[in-house]
């Protein structure tokens, strides 16, 4: 394998790279993309594809902003790095020395937690812990989320194992400001982004949607279970949160990304500078940042992307560092709202590339990725996007088979019963101790759903079986989910329970984690 990598580490991108990205978008009714590949600190592709909103000619170029999802992650992770460089906080301070009033459900895990611990997914927090406080959108403060993290019950032993979370980003956010007197905007913006020559890219949700070169969202939600049915574009202004902008919002350009790619490829060094030049963050901020951290637990993908398996996978502070084909990898990926993005790094070959699409169809994200990780290393092509096409198909699949054999199931059993209680029993103010609260209202004969801490998130419940209703929320770009009501022994409402209706609701839809009693 060495004798490989020094022969491919000069390699130039794929002659063909042009034609590969539109084929795969048009294959794949992906309506517009972002790539920027970089070779060294030299940006050898900064290009733009397709069209930044469907039914518009308007064309994405290499100053098109995208939000980059959790790819933001990273910058979140640097920002922390430069306060570490500055000797205003260690990595292995503890947040309650930096964070008044913060406090995580155990009281011992409040003491304890460090500032490494906000950015390694090991905090004891379930996989996606609290995402439903901001998604799709919020009307708390940043302030009021990390408040609020005391009443979410751990789902394993702190510092036992990995479970992905962006609340601790937004904690992680919120404790940028709270040592730097900054918000995580401001501090991003004037510490990373203006030093590093990313002027183009914004923190801000504002000047994002003031930009007219900016991306727009799309995604396929008039299916049975989102990511099937048609491409359509969605409300930018309804699901870009700025709260959760420490986890997720930083949005940013082919061009930008280039700069990224290349000063983490210096270890910190701005591009042309040179080791003696000026850089952005100290080398050793750079080592501390893509140091295995947590073991990520490893899944033997099936065919047709067995290959992809990593023999070892891990995550580091914002980053994920794996190998593929026993090459070590920094990567890392993003999903909001219609878009998506990834982010890859190959120290060993000096290269990196981001990519990012305006739609939710991540085929095309990950069969890129593995096509040019195979260009860089010398292997043979294949028709990754494809094969990944395949399997995400394999998916929805048995996800409509799950949904039919439930159905088939209430059919079997001869119905799905009725409500236990009329509709009017079931109407009231419920609250959850970290959500809050929500109204259930009987309005017309129906019921209807309000999260009051989510703008819009309003909903009419039709009954599915026995004291559980289907939840159809007005804005279809929300999961839908199951609503169960346990009646106690007076017949009174005393909790209700929810989860997503598809097996392939995103985690962010965490659901099962809501416990609502009446207030």
């Amino acid at each position: 394998m060495g004798a490989l990598l020094a022969a491919t580490a000069g390699a130039a991108p794929p002659d063909d790279l042009d034609a590969r990205v539109e084929a795969v978008m048009k294959a794949h009714g992906v309506p517009g993309m972002a790539v920027s590949i970089v070779e060294g600190d030299e940006n050898v592709v900064a290009r733009g594809y397709g069209v930044r909103r469907l039914g518009s000619e308007e064309a994405v170029d290499a100053g098109t902003l995208f939000v980059i999802g959790s790819t933001t992650k990273a910058f979140t992770a640097a920002a922390l790095a430069l306060l570490v460089d500055d000797g205003r906080i260690g990595w292995d301070d503890k947040v309650i020395d930096h964070l008044p009033g913060f406090q995580m459900y155990d009281p011992w895990v409040t003491r304890e937690i460090t500032v490494r611990d906000l950015l390694v997914h090991r905090s004891g927090l379930g996989l996606g812990a609290g995402d439903l406080m901001f998604v799709p959108r919020t009307s708390r403060s940043r302030r009021d989320i990390v408040d609020a993290l005391r009443h979410i019950k751990p789902a394993s032993s702190f510092r036992d194992g990995y479970a992905y979370d962006n609340v601790l980003y937004v904690v992680a956010g919120q404790l940028i400001e709270s040592v730097s007197g900054q918000s995580w905007e401001a501090f991003v913006r004037e510490r990373l982004l203006l030093p590093a020559g990313m002027a183009a890219s914004t923190t801000d949700v504002d000047d994002l949607l003031a930009n007219p070169d900016r991306a727009q969202p799309h995604a396929r939600i008039d299916g049975r279970i989102r990511g099937i049915g048609q491409q359509e574009v969605l409300d930018e202004t309804a699901g870009l949160p700025q709260v959760i902008a420490p986890a997720g919002l930083l949005a940013s350009n082919a061009r930008d990304m280039g700069r990224w790619l290349a000063i983490q490829l210096g270890h910190g060094a701005l591009p042309g500078s040179g080791e003696a030049g000026p850089r952005l963050f100290s080398e050793a901020a750079a080592r501390e940042m893509w140091t295995p951290q947590v073991h990520v637990p490893i899944q033997q993908a099936p065919a047709p992307i067995a290959e992809t398996t990593p023999q070892f996978s891990s995550y580091a502070l914002g980053w994920g560092v794996q190998d593929y084909r026993g090459v070590k990898i920094i990567e890392h990926g993003g999903a909001v709202f219609g878009m998506q993005s990834v982010v890859v790094l190959v120290p060993s070959l000096d290269v990196g590339f981001a990519l990012h699409i305006n739609s939710e169809d991540g085929v095309v994200l990950k069969g890129l990725m593995y096509e040019l990780l195979d260009h860089y290393m010398g292997l043979p092509e294949r028709d990754w996007a494809g094969d990944f096409a395949a399997f995400k198909q394999a998916r929805v699949d048995a996800a409509l088979g799950a949904l039919d054999a439930i159905a088939a199931r209430d059919q079997a059993s001869g119905g799905t019963g009725k409500p236990a209680a009329p509709l009017s029993v079931y109407a009231g103010r419920y609250a959850d101790p970290w959500y809050g609260p929500i109204a259930v209202e009987l309005a017309g004969g129906r019921l209807r759903m309000d999260f009051k801490q989510t703008p819009g998130m309003q909903g009419t419940l039709t009954h599915a079986r026995y004291d559980t209703f289907r939840v159809d929320w007005d804005d279809a770009s929300i999961e839908p989910a199951y609503a169960t009501f346990a009646l106690d022994a007076q017949g009174e409402v005393e909790r209700i329970t929810m989860q997503a209706v598809s097996p392939l609701a995103d985690f962010s839809f965490d659901y099962q984690d809501l416990l609502f009693t009446p207030e």
